[in-house]
């Protein structure tokens, strides 16, 4: 049970050898180690070694490691990103993953027709690269505030985006890094898209929503009060129970990992009483423990 589906969180790259050790007994079966725009000052060669030694000593996994941030954009902070992107796929098999995830990024108040060709250049070449090493890159499916006609972080928040997506960058190893929570707040029935887009999706981040449709039927979703707020799973929306049966139904072998920090509930001093919960509850819709059958 636990070697095809996998339940764990997300950690911060820079303080993954610190805080792992804290949290591990709590029953995370892997850990995806992102980063916000730049890798930084980490020795990810250091930092492997050391998460492989607590890896064999906990029976966990590293599921992706990822850098958030926008590559395509041309400035000092795009550059960062970018050389970011490099570092991972260069390193990304000392920690014992091939999944590489992040933004696609965009061109800064462009549409996402116009981000377009540089999204082609840029993950043209990284994709190339990453599949000389077996790496397979994932795009996590978050607007990040942005819409069709302009964003300043990712194009691959809608269903059309990413079929242009993947026709302008047709490489087996370019794929999705799902979650539920970002088509809801979009007013996307995440089931049927699953069901579609299952192939594609190479990682899956454990984040739900509460869609209030008492405000939206009386404010609609541009007026002075909020439709929508993440949750940590458990909490929302989402039937995990059918979207895990969708994942085993389309052969997904990865894991869930759960994006804590965002609950305006289960936060500060509740965070980890939060994603406990979602790591119970997932475990839950995954089947729980596997039970072996009877010997004849």
């Amino acid at each position: 049970m636990q070697e095809s589906l996998r339940i764990g969180t997300l950690v911060r790259g820079g303080e993954a050898v610190q805080v792992i050790p804290q949290i591990v007994e709590h029953g995370f079966e892997s850990f995806q180690l992102n980063f916000w725009q730049t890798i930084g000052d980490t020795d990810l060669v250091e930092a492997a070694a050391r998460i492989r030694e607590l890896a064999a000593e906990h029976h966990f996994v590293i599921s992706a490691v990822g850098i958030y941030g926008n590559p395509l954009g041309g400035n000092p902070e795009s550059g960062d990103t970018l050389a970011g992107w490099e570092q991972l796929i260069e390193h990304a098999h000392l920690f014992g993953t091939d999944i590489i995830g992040g933004f696609t990024g965009r061109l800064p108040g462009s549409s996402i027709d116009e981000s377009l060709p540089r999204f082609a250049e840029v993950f043209g070449e990284l994709s190339k690269r990453a599949a000389d090493k077996g790496l397979r890159i994932a795009f996590e499916n978050c607007a990040m505030g942005g819409s069709w006609q302009k964003g300043d972080w990712n194009i691959a928040h809608n269903p059309t985006a990413w079929e242009k997506m993947f026709n302008a960058v047709t490489a087996d190893n370019l794929g999705l890094e799902w979650e539920p929570a970002h088509q809801l707040t979009a007013l996307i029935d995440p089931i049927p898209q699953l069901r579609k887009w299952v192939d594609k999706i190479f990682h899956v981040h454990g984040k739900d929503v509460t869609i209030a449709w008492d405000i939206i039927k009386e404010y609609g979703i541009h007026g002075p009060k909020p439709y929508v707020w993440d949750r940590t799973p458990g909490f929302g929306d989402s039937n995990w129970t059918d979207i895990i049966t969708i994942l085993r139904q389309g052969g997904y072998q990865g894991t869930i990992d759960i994006e804590g920090w965002h609950d305006p509930v289960y936060r500060d001093e509740l965070e980890m009483t939060g994603q406990v919960h979602a790591l119970n509850y997932l475990k839950h819709c995954r089947g729980g423990s596997m039970i072996p059958n009877p010997v004849v």
